[in-house]
């Protein structure tokens, strides 16, 4: 051995050097590519089974999960290059998994290859959402409600199954949560845990539904010196569908889409178009829903009149066609006060 030269620090053998200034054989015996713990904790939630991962409660599969303790926990080598890990686990019992790792990388130019375990212990817990379920919190309740006629039960599960809509649309959030829900007179009220998902629901309900939404907010205490306020939000639905014949200011009217303040009708007798407020068709009703609208074939039919069977008597009847009617196509008719009412086509109207 050269007395001038370089050697293996620990048992002073000749270079080649490597990690620490030791040889291939000590360098081996002495470097590890990780250091793994005996056991690493996580959390699942006791009642919706949500895993407290990358500080969210989320669902994970078990994959991504093991990665993640992986991750949160190993301590790889600093100096190693060219990683590759592969992860097995293995189930002991309903709390326990054992995750073996097969670790392969180089340091200072040697290939290392090593094989270790550790053992993934869950503990229960309880999510943020379900804590605050359980004490009832809620910050937002919203009140379906209906103007001029009485919404059936199905017309309540419509507007009810649009919150779920809304609430996979938004992004996922802890406090976007159902407190309480039910039937009361005249309507159906949704208790919710956010303001939030509140207003994102109100405005979506006034997008397709129509009617629209008065908001009001009350106190009920303060914290940290800040008020502390509870949101209510009343959507008045109203008692006609797009489609639906009414009669406003003595005219019929069907209106066609909804607007931010109202909605914008066609008139049955002729082709004109009005946008009204809420306000405005306070005074108006339904004379006929989409619903019972029926499709008839026309007998014959000259410029302004056509004949047809009465679905209901069998009985010929002759009725005026509606404006721009085109010669040979079914007859959107309706019964208005006894009487049979030919109908331009709108684009919701399908044949």
């Amino acid at each position: 051995m050269d007395l001038g030269g370089e050697f293996c620090l620990v048992c002073g053998g000749e270079p080649p050097l490597f990690v620490g200034k030791m040889c291939e054989k000590c360098s081996r015996a002495r470097v590890n590519l990780a250091e793994v713990p005996k056991n690493v904790p996580w959390i699942r939630c006791a009642r919706c089974f949500k895993i407290d991962f990358k500080s969210r409660w989320s669902e994970v599969a078990d994959e991504d999960l093991w990665y993640e303790l992986v991750q949160r926990n190993v301590k790889f080598h600093p100096d190693v290059e060219d990683l590759e890990l592969a992860v097995e686990s293995q189930e002991v019992d309903g709390r326990h998994t054992l995750i073996h790792l097969q670790i392969s990388g180089s340091i200072d130019g040697l290939q290392y290859e090593d094989s270790m375990t550790m053992r993934a212990r869950m503990s229960n817990g309880v999510c943020v959402t379900c804590a605050r379920r359980a004490g009832n919190y809620f910050e937002a309740t919203v009140q379906l409600r209906s103007s001029a006629r009485r919404l059936s039960d199905e017309e309540f599960k419509t507007l009810r199954a649009t919150l779920d809509y809304v609430m996979e649309e938004l992004t996922d959030d802890p406090m976007f949560f159902v407190t309480s829900e039910g039937p009361v007179t005249g309507g159906y009220d949704v208790v919710l845990g956010s303001k939030g998902l509140a207003k994102a629901w109100g405005r979506h309900l006034v997008s397709h539904h129509g009617g629209h939404i008065t908001s009001t907010n009350s106190t009920v205490g303060r914290k940290d010196g800040a008020d502390i306020t509870r949101l209510t939000l009343l959507y008045r639905k109203p008692g006609y569908e797009l489609g639906d014949i009414i009669r406003w200011r003595d005219e019929l009217w069907r209106p066609g889409s909804w607007s931010g303040d109202g909605a914008i009708l066609e008139k049955v007798e002729r082709r004109e178009r009005t946008g009204a407020t809420w306000r405005d068709l306070e005074n108006s009703n339904v004379v006929a829903r989409k619903s019972d609208f029926v499709l008839v074939e026309q007998i014959s039919e000259d410029s302004s009149v056509a004949e047809f069977l009465d679905p209901n008597t069998w009985k010929m009847e002759a009725v005026r066609l509606a404006y721009e009617h085109e010669v040979g196509r079914k007859l959107l008719m309706a019964r208005i006060d006894s009487e049979w009412i030919c109908l331009p086509y709108m684009g919701k109207d399908g044949e």
